[in-house]
């Protein structure tokens, strides 16, 4: 898959150890000098690039923050506390992740005149009462995290109309493919192991609860293409404009893997949105962002290839 060209830039990757980051790093380096952020919480150092430089620290410590980005012409920020119901239980101390060190990172951003693109969430929607949502859909976030992703969101545009900095929020709706790992790794992953161990699959909830599921290739072009357009200041939904229930998605990694196990039910987890999807258009038309990359098709790839990507 070819990638819009960004060359000779020093280039920050935050979380880049981790899913989207690495991917994120292996379309970035070779053309340029590439820097990788990460605690090593989520990410593992076998998923970063060897061309990139990887630098083991925390982003809410502002030393690290402000050795880390120091030169940079461009950063993309992808660290963070994913997990929804980690944020439900601990609201405060992912916050200093989630928001706190974000702000910090714009800061550091606007000392170097760097551009900035941001990861933010469809949890900033909250429970949308119509679907698609737009970009300027009522934003009611049902958890911390989608207030820590949406105070962020806000800022970062807030940064662009105040300092003039060019940044970016994308705001990514349900991401899969390789290097997906640990328990909150996504609904995708966790079938897949399931599958491949000969265990049942494990729906929380009743399983009608829809999402907008896209692959981490077209997320990286997404980001790509955030980091050279000239609509600066705005946020963009990041998915494919479909929608699929839980228990669909199921039928679908049987059906890849070709295993008979049962789906089993469980309880719904806290402060879960019931019904998700994006409409993509503004993206489309101001990015020029498609995605191109099929569940189906995406999910006969990691059945494929395995979870682990190229440098599991």
């Amino acid at each position: 898959m070819e990638f819009p060209p960004i060359r000779d830039r020093t280039i920050l990757v935050t979380g880049g150890a981790g899913f989207i980051g690495s991917h994120l790093v292996d379309a970035l380096v070779g053309a340029n000098d590439v820097r990788v952020l990460d605690d090593l919480s989520g990410g593992t150092p076998r998923h970063v690039h060897e061309d990139a430089t990887l630098l083991e620290g925390d982003v809410r410590n502002r030393d690290t923050l402000e050795d880390a980005t120091r030169g940079v012409d461009l950063i993309f920020h992808e660290a963070a506390v994913v997990d929804v119901t980690e944020t439900v239980e601990r609201p405060l101390e992912t916050n200093g992740v989630n928001l706190e060190a974000g702000l910090a990172l714009l800061e550091c951003a606007r000392r170097e005149d760097a551009r900035v693109v941001l990861a933010s969430s469809a949890a900033v929607y909250g429970h949308p009462v119509e679907l698609p949502v737009t970009e300027t859909t009522v934003t009611e976030p049902a958890s911390p995290y989608g207030v820590q992703k949406l105070a962020l969101d806000e800022y970062a545009r807030l940064y662009e109309r105040l300092y003039d900095l060019p940044a970016v929020t994308l705001r990514y709706f349900n991401v899969y493919g390789p290097r997906q790992r640990g328990p909150y790794s996504g609904v995708i992953s966790t079938f897949l192991e399931q599958a491949r161990a000969g265990e049942a699959l494990t729906v929380e909830g009743d399983g009608e609860q829809t999402r907008d599921f896209v692959h981490v290739e077209d997320v990286v072009r997404a980001n790509l293409l955030a980091a050279t357009t000239d609509h600066v200041g705005q946020a963009f939904n990041v998915a494919t404009g479909d929608r699929l229930s839980i228990l669909e998605l199921a039928e679908t990694v049987r059906e890849a893997t070709d295993v008979e196990v049962p789906i089993v039910h469980r309880p719904p987890r806290q402060g879960d949105v019931r019904h998700s999807g994006a409409d993509v258009s503004k993206a489309r038309r101001k990015l020029g962002f498609e995605a191109s990359v099929g569940l189906e098709t995406g999910i006969r790839r990691l059945v494929e290839e395995g979870p682990g990507g190229r440098r599991s």
